[in-house]
């Protein structure tokens, strides 16, 4: 969730080991897409926030971020203070991508792993072939709306019907981040597919989604985590490598969302104890939250504090370990590394463990998941339908009804 930085105006504002695979498959060709096979050609569809490839990208992402009262509730005035903070802020924010080299990497990042997944998926899941693979960002290109758009070019929906997967790259449930993409993308097929009548055979050709929704401590997950952990310990000297502070650190929710019911906070540490069980409990360790903005509570504690208080305690050998991201973006390459670990005075002890980035173990994680998903023949989770106990958002309801009431 890369908006901590952006958003500060506010203020002024009142299993087992799993086995890494080695062989890299040829993707099955894909044919044009027709739509006899009553499982295949499978869409599988990435959703994340996304992030401006370039710095001259920067301004429109902040636009469409600070309209979103999913991600950022300003009431009545979103349409006014939106605008405003947005183009105060693109110019600071601009200078901080140039920093991280010009952009953010996460479509690169996002693309790649798709790719890699559905390659994957065509040999593990041949009934399903061929899986084609779209990546639909909230707030950055490409947006949820031409990926859609595409969807229906290549030939899914529009009377063809045909099946796609909806596969949120935020492992942990958020409605700020996995329910705004959600509501989104269902906005999004309501305006292009929600007019479409019966067909003859009782059908209305529209694309049948289903959605993965959360995996918050799938096996191969962890195990990446905790490989990129392993590796990174060894930069330590053996005599105090045990001593290391693991501090996992997620974007934190100011506690009006937390007190709403989001299931975010427990699904991150449902994360962490996976995590450390996978390490057998041998460092100590923390779960602390990073990027709080404005006056209002927030989720803590926060990282920036937690790191600057056990220096003060003595304590300099820090690991930091991003849990909710799955490549790196803005909160990685520059809140944690320039910011955080930059200004700690101790960049020696004080260290971050790779993103997951391009790790072939997470790629296999991610084909296996979807294998499931799948063969399960299911819509969504049981917890997907759920609303949180003090949701008054009637967006947030009709997409939900929408997503589990789909025939898959």
């Amino acid at each position: 969730m890369a908006f901590r930085a952006v958003i500060r105006p506010l203020r002024s504002l009142g299993i087992a080991k799993l086995p890494v695979q080695q062989a890299r498959w040829l993707a099955t060709p894909v044919h044009p897409i027709t739509q006899d096979s009553s499982r295949g050609p499978t869409a599988m569809v990435f959703l994340n926030m996304g992030g401006p490839s370039t710095v001259d990208e920067v301004g429109d992402f902040l636009s469409r971020l600070f309209a979103d009262g999913d991600l950022i509730p300003l009431g009545r005035l979103q349409g006014y203070l939106g605008p405003l903070i947005s183009k105060r802020r693109t110019p600071k924010i601009q200078k901080q991508y140039a920093a991280i080299g010009g952009g953010s990497p996460i479509r690169k990042w996002s693309e790649y792993q798709c790719a890699e997944m559905c390659k994957m998926l065509d040999k593990l899941s041949p009934e399903t072939a061929p899986h084609k693979p779209y990546v639909a960002f909230r707030y950055a290109n490409p947006l949820t709306e031409d990926t859609y758009r595409q969807l229906l070019t290549d030939g899914f929906g529009n009377g063809r019907g045909g099946r796609a997967v909806a596969f949120t790259q935020y492992p942990q449930y958020s409605c700020s981040t996995t329910g705004s993409s959600l509501n989104e993308l269902w906005k999004w097929r309501q305006r292009l597919e929600g007019k479409a009548g019966a067909l003859d055979d009782g059908t209305d050709g529209t694309i049948k989604w289903s959605v993965i929704d959360r995996w918050p401590a799938h096996p191969g997950l962890v195990e990446a985590f905790a490989q990129n952990i392993e590796t990174k310990l060894l930069e330590y000297p053996e005599e105090r490598r045990d001593k290391v502070v693991l501090l996992f650190s997620a974007h934190s929710l100011p506690m009006t969302v937390v007190n709403r019911g989001d299931p975010y906070p427990a699904e991150v540490a449902a994360t962490v104890h996976a995590v450390m069980k996978r390490l057998n409990f041998v460092n100590p360790w923390r779960l602390c939250w990073q990027s709080q903005v404005g006056p209002q509570p927030w989720l803590g504690p926060q990282t920036s504090s937690t790191v600057e208080n056990y220096i003060a305690q003595g304590q300099k050998d820090l690991l930091l370990i991003p849990i909710a991201f799955t490549s790196d973006h803005i909160e990685t390459l520059y809140e944690l590394d320039e910011e955080v670990i930059g200004e700690s005075g101790h960049a020696d002890t004080v260290k971050r463990v790779e993103s997951l980035n391009g790790s072939p173990v997470f790629i296999e994680a991610l084909a296996n998941l979807a294998k499931l998903h799948l063969d399960s023949r299911i819509a969504c989770s049981s917890q997907m339908g759920l609303r949180c106990p003090g949701c008054k958002s009637d967006r947030c309801l009709e997409s939900k009804k929408f997503f589990a009431s789909q025939q898959v």
